[in-house]
Order: structure tokens, then sequence, then C-alpha cells
């Protein structure tokens, strides 16, 4: 496919996602899949632990949902003023420019793309051990990826909303089982008493704070994405901003309550030991300690539907940001269709399960490890990716509300965004900093520069396609960053090609 220089007038299937079809549950059941609870309760927290030696991540997870959450009043307030799938994409391209949005769509997408397919190399780990102890047979992990990827694939074209309940069923066990083991830690404490000194200021300070706070932040990814959905939900203002407050919430309160209970029963002093012996079964274990083995296998399976789970979600929110790009004319324009039947976007849906299916091809030839190679390389880049994201649609926030007020009140159209963006600015520095801390390779590996190297050329290569756009293809530049009204915009004369050209006005 390739993007024609003629007129594009959208037609039914092309014009817009199917509408009014989610509610703020649903949407919250897409944010908190993606940030896989389960995954980082078990992973995350113990890497932390294990690799800096703090103790400190309790506290360090409520710190960073306080950051994001006031990320969240500047990015939710403009929610009520930019609503498109495209996301990051689109608040940017309003509030910095259109070239830099197309910088940031093409990193969103690379970005995405990774956590998305870095989860098919997670998937035969976690299922494998499963197979072998109730059927005895371990088959080869691309097998087991190809059944996820197929299941993904087949969801990616259905309806919103049965994606959103199919994730409701497994989110909620997901969360329930996690609830479940911490309660089992929390009332068999080490040495009878109920330590609390993984709260307290101190716990965190170290030199691995850096690293503990970019791996609290990379456990709240997915939180965004209430966004993406907003011109699927019933009533996107109050959707969007129901929705991103709450997962915050729940998600700083879930991880600092499950990384403190493990830390409970294996007492403060403990824990650093216990996580670089046992790493990520240490609540597996406890929860075999004090629940049963059973608890334990039911653990064990809802971890491989967490896996799924994820998959699903990130499926959907990469592909909507596809679309977003096709619609508007940024990707070759057939991105831009919808299925007649469900609503969905069939084709970004398609190119999104094939880019899947090639990967874990690709990884399976190359007899690569898919948990280390995979998994964790794509997946914390990918969540690196996210982060630079972030920083970028904060600042975006505050350039937005500075063109307009938009009779949006100073704390949500300047402090609260503007606190947020420099926070975020120190968290980016932290984390190139820690990069191969984070990636679990020595300092001089070639990942350490890679992946900064990588989203800064790529941010550049889409920059450029939108200053090439406005100069070749002025209608479609004029109309990047506007969603939905982008294929109910009319056709523009030839002066107000000129005009978009030009760089006055609205063509910013």
């Amino acid at each position: 496919m390739s993007l024609s220089a003629a007129p594009f007038r959208a037609g039914p299937v092309t014009a817009s996602l199917a509408a009014d079809r989610l509610g703020v549950p649903a949407v919250l059941f897409f944010v908190l899949s993606a940030a896989t609870p389960l995954t980082v309760v078990a992973g995350v927290i113990t890497t932390g632990y294990a690799a800096t030696g703090l103790t400190g991540i309790p506290l360090a997870f409520l710190l960073v949902g306080l950051l994001l959450g006031l990320f969240a009043v500047g990015y939710v307030s403009m929610a009520r003023h930019v609503a498109n799938p495209g996301g990051f994409y689109s608040y940017i391209a309003q509030g910095l420019g259109r070239p830099l949005g197309v910088g940031a769509a093409w990193v969103a997408l690379l970005a995405y793309n990774a956590l998305q397919v870095g989860l098919y190399g997670a998937i035969g780990a976690a299922t494998q051990p499963l197979l072998d102890q109730w059927f005895g047979v371990v088959p080869p992990w691309w097998v087991i990826a190809l059944l996820a990827w197929a299941v993904t694939a087949a969801l990616g074209v259905r309806r919103v909303d049965l994606n959103g309940k199919v994730l409701a069923v497994l989110l909620l066990a997901e969360v329930a089982i996690i609830m479940v083991y911490n309660v089992g830690s929390l009332a068999h404490p080490a040495g009878g008493q109920v330590a609390v000194d993984t709260l307290a200021p101190g716990s965190l300070f170290g030199p691995g704070v850096g690293a503990i706070l970019i791996l609290a932040v990379l456990g709240f990814v997915g939180f965004e994405a209430a966004v993406v959905f907003a011109e699927e939900s019933r009533d996107p203002h109050r959707t969007v901003r129901t929705a991103t407050y709450l997962s915050v919430a729940v998600i700083a309160v879930l991880y600092a309550l499950s990384a403190w209970a493990m830390t409970v029963a294996t007492g403060p002093d403990r824990i650093v030991e216990v996580t670089r012996a046992e790493g990520t079964e240490v609540i597996f274990n406890q929860a075999g300690d004090h629940l049963g083995q059973t608890m334990v296998d039911i653990g064990h399976a809802l971890f491989v539907t967490s896996i799924v789970a994820a998959m699903i979600s990130f499926h959907n929110t990469t592909a909507r940001y596809m679309f977003a790009l096709g619609r508007e004319r940024v990707l070759p324009a057939g991105l831009g269709r919808t299925s007649r039947t469900s609503g969905a976007p069939r084709t970004a849906s398609l190119w999104q399960s094939a880019i899947g299916l090639v990967v874990i091809v690709a990884y399976t030839i190359a007899g690569t490890d898919p948990l280390i190679h995979l998994f964790y390389w794509a997946g914390t880049s990918g969540g690196l990716g996210v982060l630079f994201l972030i920083a970028t649609t904060s600042i975006s926030v505050v350039a937005f509300f500075g063109h307009s007020p938009h009779d949006e009140t100073v704390w949500r159209r300047l402090i609260a965004p503007a606190a947020a963006a420099l926070a975020l600015i120190v968290v980016v520095v932290l984390a190139v900093g820690n990069i191969a801390t984070l990636l679990g390779v020595p300092d001089n590996h070639h990942l350490a520069w890679a992946v900064p190297a990588g989203y800064l050329a790529v941010a550049a290569a889409g920059t450029a396609w939108g200053l090439l756009l406005k100069r070749t293809r002025p209608h479609v530049y004029a109309t990047i960053g506007l969603g939905a009204r982008s294929t109910a915009t009319t056709l523009p004369t030839p002066a107000a090609h000129r005009h978009a050209a030009s760089g006055q006005g609205s063509s910013r």
C-alpha cells in the first residue's frame, strides 16, 4: 500500500471506530491488563530487591503513583479537547507541532510493538512447567507462543467490548490471587510481628535508587492507554478521566501492598537474600508455605493468563495507534479501515498480528533465548520508549494550554503538568543512566547505547517524514492529530494548501 497524493474521502468503513462500546470498567480492564499485575509482582518487584539491595520498593511505587497522578491531571484535561486513539501522537502533535507528533507516533509504534511481541517470549517459559507437571509434556516455546498469538489475533478483529469482557475475567482472577497471596503473607509475618521498615523513607535511598524508581515507573506502563479507547467509550471525557485516575491509584496501591507483604513474610532484613536465591518464585513459594500447593498451582496458571491478557491489551492499543495514523494518512490509508461488523481497526489489527508472527518465527529460527532476548530485552526497551513519550507528552500539555487555556484552571493547565514534566525529565535522565542495569547487561554492551540511539533515530525519521508531508502533501499534514475530525474535514482549497504549507495558523 502506498500513500497517494490524491484527496482522500473517508467511506463508512474508514471514518471512525465503533462508538459507545466501552464504559469505565471496560477501559480500566484494558489499562490494568497492560500493566500485567501478576508479572510485575512476581518479576519486577523481586528483580528490584535482588538487583539493587534496597528494600524501599513499596515506597517507590507510592511515590511514582503520586508522580503519574500529577501527570494525569494535565493528561486528562487535554483529553477533553483532543479525542484521538493516537494518544501520545495526537497530544504531542497538538502541543509541540505536527512534525514532532509524527516522530512521537513512530516511537510509540516501536515501543508498543516491542511490549506486545515481547510477551510471546514469556508465554512459553511460563506455560512449560505447568504442562510438564499436569500432562508430562513440554512443547517448544514457539508452539505455545503461536497458540497465544492465534487467540490474540482472533480477538483483535472482534468487537472491542468482547475483548473487554475477556480481559475482565482474566484480570479479576489475577488481582484476586495477588490479594489472596498478600493476605497469606501478612497473616504469617516473620518472627510473628508485622514489620513496616520497608515503608520508611530511609529504605529507599542508596546507590540503586535510580534503578528502583525506573522499575517502578515501568511497572505502571499501560496506565496511559485510557485515551486510546476514548473514541469507543460512552461519555469519553468522563471515561478517560475516571479510568486514568483509577488505574494509577489501583496500580500504586496493589504493587506497594504486594511489595510490602513480601517483606513481611520474609522479614525486611532477609528480602534481598531471598529474592536473589528464589527469583520470580518468591511469592509462589510463600503461598506454598502459607496456603498450600493448590493455591500455588492456581497462581502459576493465572500467571500464564496474565501474560495472555497483556498480549490482548497491547495488541488492541497498538492496532489503534496504527489505525489513527492510517486514518490521517501519515501511514498507508488502508490501516485506517475498520470492520463493517465489529467496528474494530481490522487492517491495523491484521498487520499487528503479522508482525507478531514474523517475530515468533524469526526468534525460533535464530534459536535465541526467548525469555531473555525477546521478553526481557524487548519488554524493557518498550517500557523505556513509553517513558520517553510520557515525559514528552507532559511538556506538550504545557505547550498546548499555553497556546489556548481552554477555560482550564491554572492547576490543570500549568502547575500540575509543569511539575510532572520536570520530575519526569529527571526520571528519563536516570533511566538513560541505568539502561544497562535495567536490561541486565554489562555497561559496555551494545544495547546500552543502541536502545536510546534507536529511539532517537526513529523519532528523527518520523519528524522528517512529518516535515516532508508539510511540503508535499499539505492536505494530509493539515489533519495530523485531528482524529475522527480529520475524515470529516472539508477538503482544503489550493489557497488553504499554501497556507498549511507555510506553517501559519493551525498548521503548527
